[in-house]
């Protein structure tokens, strides 16, 4: 099959691409990535050379239509997984505009376009379009319960909103046109080359320069967390799978605070540097202003793809975190070329205004 995947750059995005090259062989993959702050195309420069026949990169926005019909003209395009989107809550707080433009528009522009080129296809049934969504445009848990397919949208930030639309803009597309289109919504992921602005990686960096660990509020949000392999193996159930016009929730099954999250990372991080006593990187936590409209609690109910689609998480929660650390080490090259000015600039403003604030 010939694969458009958008934002394949990004973190999961990359992920996936590696993951289902290696395990597809019969997959060629056109990999569509704008290049905004998260994405890097050299994710890729270490694939094996019979990955990298299967393999085409294209720097372009999933906004512009001549673009995309030319891709789906091109290539002979068979189905699209569509993770492009602008993805921190916190960007989003501090600049809504451009995650309307990229997560609404964008997917508008996707949908549009994707429906052209299957009607011009002949509507043919195997055509997928995959839609990768998150949990958070349920808005908020309490202690108990879990979201599942059936909950009601309720978003709390400009990015869950965002994300919301798409995902009504999608569900739209199948009622309407009948464009098969599938949507996953996935619970908070964790793994290799995950930009170092999300909670895992920067903590991990933190600790490693001996800065301070910024926690929000009292660090007792709770988050449901997913290994990225195991999201990828998800996703490829879902596209081969999957009914057209539905749902599909996908969680780790692995629910922490976000202090829990941080002792740990102290812990394995103290391990492999030999930090003990007074210099133990549980010091480094510096507890700072909570951000507006802070979901409490995230939990995903993931019965139906594990009895419909019979997929699980595999990788148990703390030996895949001692395995993302161990990445992370072993990688600060990428590390560091990822680390550009504007991303030290965002962290300056987005930390330092919540301690002054």
């Amino acid at each position: 099959m010939n694969i458009l995947v958008t934002g394949g750059a990004g973190f999961i995005g990359t992920n996936f691409i590696r993951h289902a090259l290696a395990v597809r062989p019969d997959w060629r993959i056109v990999n569509l990535d704008a290049l905004t702050y998260a994405g890097n195309p050299a994710n890729f420069e270490d694939l094996a050379p019979e990955q990298a026949e299967r393999y085409r990169f294209i720097h372009g926005n999933i906004g512009d239509t001549s673009l995309i019909e030319q891709i789906f003209s091109e290539e002979s395009i068979e189905g699209i997984i569509h993770f492009a989107a602008e993805s921190h809550v916190d960007r989003s707080i501090l600049g809504p505009e451009k995650f309307l433009e990229t997560n609404i528009l964008g997917t508008f522009r996707l949908l549009d376009e994707g429906l052209k080129f299957w009607k011009n296809m002949g509507r043919p049934e195997e055509f997928r379009f995959l839609h990768i969504s998150t949990d958070e445009v349920y808005g908020s848990l309490g202690p108990d319960g879990y979201f599942t397919e059936n909950t009601p949208y309720d978003p709390s930030s400009p990015y869950s909103a965002s994300k919301a639309a798409s995902d009504h803009f999608v569900n739209a597309y199948f009622r309407t046109y009948d464009l098969p289109t599938l949507i996953t919504n996935c619970s908070n992921n964790y793994g290799p080359f995950q930009f170092p602005e999300k909670l895992i990686p920067l903590m991990i960096l933190n600790i490693l320069e001996e800065k301070p660990l910024p926690v929000y509020g009292d660090g007792k949000n709770v988050r449901d967390w997913l290994y990225v392999i195991d999201h990828c193996d998800g996703l490829i159930k879902v596209f081969e799978q999957g009914k057209p016009g539905e749902t599909y929730n996908i969680g780790g099954g692995a629910e922490r605070q976000n202090i829990e999250i941080v002792y740990l990372l102290c812990d394995l991080m103290d391990n492999r540097l030999g930090r003990f006593g007074k210099k133990e990187s549980r010091s480094l936590i510096h507890f700072v202003a909570d951000r507006p409209g802070h979901d409490f609690r995230y939990a995903i109910d993931s019965t139906k793809i594990k009895q419909e689609l019979e997929w699980s998480p595999h990788h148990r929660f703390e030996d895949a975190l001692e395995n993302t650390v161990d990445w992370y080490l072993n990688h600060m090259d990428w590390v560091n070329s990822v680390r550009s000015g504007d991303y030290r600039k965002w962290i300056e403003i987005n930390y330092q205004k919540r301690e002054n604030g």
